[in-house]
């Protein structure tokens, strides 16, 4: 059996080839747009990190479920951690890790190695799950727009992106989000969201943000980096979304031990 980390309470189951430059943020109110570089196609990658105290989890052992230590986070710096798994990652470089503020403990800008692709993902502390959440609703609808700054190239990141992804708990099984996430300028936007119960909880909110789902789930899961890793492997070769969601799938299962056919149920694609 493998225990699954990080899950709701009550519950339990099985756990461009660019030159080295500098990375600012460019923030913009959406009255002027910035001219982005749109032969560069962006990722952002919005991760919750795990957090005994601030969520409603399961706990878990207290140095990997402390949700301002982005270093040793289940979801960050743990071995399935995003920022320690892509690391690793053959497929990707990292060309930057800053702090942005204190809620986004961590940013990791990572470049394709051989795609026009930027990984953008943020590790916001695990207290500020809500305003996590919130700021993937908003990217995903293009209320929230913001660049980067690559050298001499602008990068649009948030609602700019092209791919969304939510990696954490699903803290809409905890708390509600008094909004509406209308899309706000007709672009369509992909989205991954591996949360537990992602496409229940958070559907009602994206019906109107007219957001294509490539992958989310059914039921509950270990919202660890090989999944989305693997999803991105096709992503960024243009495969269609029934491969995308296949690539997770057997991702999920490889190290979940769960099965091909448990993990297609609980990793679906589409409305």
């Amino acid at each position: 059996m493998v225990l699954l980390l990080g899950v709701h309470r009550g519950e339990s189951h099985n756990i461009l080839n660019m030159n080295c430059f500098e990375i600012k943020n460019t923030h913009n109110s959406g009255k002027f747009p910035i001219p982005t570089d749109t032969s560069i196609r962006v990722i952002h990658m919005y991760v919750s990190l795990c957090d005994n105290k601030y969520q409603g989890i399961v706990p878990v052992p207290p140095k990997i479920g402390n949700g301002q230590d982005p270093v040793n986070n289940l979801y960050w710096g743990c071995a399935f951690g995003m920022s320690t798994y892509f690391k690793k990652s053959k497929e990707w470089k990292l060309i930057r890790a800053r702090k942005v503020d204190s809620i986004r403990l961590e940013r990791l800008v990572f470049k394709h190695q051989t795609q026009p692709y930027i990984l953008v993902a943020d590790a916001y502390d695990g207290q500020f799950i809500e305003r996590c959440t919130d700021d993937f609703l908003r990217s995903s609808c293009g209320a929230l727009k913001d660049t980067l700054h690559l050298d001499k190239q602008i990068i649009g990141i948030a609602g700019n992106a092209g791919l969304l992804a939510y990696i954490g708990h699903d803290g809409l099984m905890d708390f509600e989000l008094k909004k509406n996430y209308h899309n706000r300028d007709g672009k369509e936007r992909a989205v991954i969201i591996l949360a537990c119960y992602s496409k229940l909880y958070f559907g009602p909110y994206l019906k109107d943000a007219g957001v294509k789902p490539l992958v989310w789930t059914t039921g509950l899961m270990a919202p660890e980096a090989y999944t989305i890793h693997d999803a991105l492997s096709a992503y960024v070769m243009n495969a269609g979304s029934e491969t995308i969601r296949t690539r997770a799938a057997l991702a999920y299962q490889k190290y979940q031990k769960c099965g091909e056919k448990a993990a297609r149920r609980l990793l679906v694609s589409g409305w």
